[in-house]
């Protein structure tokens, strides 16, 4: 008769088994510490090796290397850093994240508020969706990609149960793989990432393919509505900008030393409102509003969300939304210029509104 098995004896091995693999996974996810979660002032940021910025970056505010900040969404994100930072004559790094909700935006500026000792200045790219009656509902402060809220408090206790997961292990095998020179990093070391095709692919038929594939494959008319689409004075005065109370906070946290510019991303035309529409005279509000506190604190406005030789040409653009490399330059160009006192190219593609002191 055979004898019976050892269950206990069985559970048991399995237990220590793997209560010891996941110790050991988890003191090379401690010893690589990919998301920077032990990095403070004076130390350097781990290489960034996940496309994920809002998983990466706020190790780059922790590392206390820079005193300029790019902030907003995708259409900021091809603003190269190195390049303003040797115009700004500051230390810059582009915190700019894809599809980066108000909050989410918000969550970044206020931990590089708190975490830079002296910030110089900071770019902040406002898209129209600050301007959402409902940007600032539960719903709206998050998108499908996951945001980790304890990388951006201050509390470093709480970020270790959060890497217990097989995405941090991926990522922490990345590191450890460019470590040994196998994996170049995803992200270069300020934040800056040309996320958009290489311009020597670049082809025009397929960005109008983009361009206009929500408009049936044709071309939106983009010449303004005239007369303009009458709105009645009742509805003007229920829009309402929630999001632009976070955006007046933030600016309100910052040093009056600091040097605010707002920027709205040279979208292409299509993208925008059409002028005289309804959805154009609200935007204009928003605007409005924007003007309101960028004065309260200072702020320069940097308006390219209208119509211009930048907006109206199709050929500088891969989609609605993102610009190419060229129009990168040149809105850095324009930036450095006015920072420093100086215009804008004198072609009117950059209005600038100086705040009224």
């Amino acid at each position: 008769m055979k004898p019976a098995p050892d269950w206990r004896g069985w559970t048991r091995s399995f237990l220590v088994t793997a209560l010891l693999l996941v110790a050991l996974l988890f003191s090379f996810i401690a010893m690589l510490d990919p998301f920077g979660s032990r990095v403070g002032p004076g130390q350097a940021a781990r290489p960034l090796m996940d496309l994920n910025q809002r998983f990466m970056y706020p190790q780059l505010v922790r590392s206390g290397r820079y005193d300029a900040a790019v902030f907003g969404t995708s259409t900021m994100r091809l603003l190269d850093p190195a390049i303003l930072s040797q115009g700004l004559g500051a230390h810059v790094v582009n915190l700019a994240m894809n599809a980066a909700t108000p909050w989410e935006q918000l969550q970044m500026v206020e931990l590089f508020t708190r975490k830079t000792v002296a910030p110089k200045m900071v770019l902040w790219g406002i898209d129209q969706t600050w301007c959402d009656a409902d940007a600032t509902t539960p719903e709206k402060r998050l998108t499908p990609r996951p945001f980790p809220p304890w990388l951006y408090d201050d509390k470093r206790w709480n970020d270790w149960p959060e890497l217990i997961n097989l995405t941090t292990l991926e990522i922490a095998a990345r590191l450890f793989m460019h470590k040994l020179g196998y994996m170049p990093e995803r992200i270069r070391g300020d934040g800056y990432e040309v996320f958009t095709p290489p311009e020597e692919q670049y082809d025009l038929a397929r960005a109008r393919f983009h361009l206009f594939q929500h408009t049936g494959g044709v071309a939106p008319e983009l010449s303004p509505i005239v007369p303009p689409i009458a709105v009645g004075a009742e509805e003007r005065a229920a829009w309402r900008f929630p999001a632009l109370d976070w955006l007046d906070s933030a600016f309100a946290a910052l040093p009056a030393s600091t040097q605010k510019l707002i920027v709205l991303p040279p979208l292409h035309l299509g993208g925008l409102p059409r002028e005289g529409s309804a959805g154009w005279q609200h935007y204009a509000a928003c605007k409005a509003a924007l003007g309101t506190i960028a004065g309260r604190h200072g702020a320069v406005i940097v308006d390219y969300a209208h119509a211009s030789p930048i907006t109206r040409d199709d050929a500088n653009y891969w989609d609605p939304l993102h610009f190419r490399l060229p129009i990168a330059r040149r809105v850095e160009a324009d930036l450095i210029a006015v920072a420093h006192g100086g215009e804008p190219t004198a072609d009117g593609a950059a209005r600038v509104l100086q705040p009224i002191r």
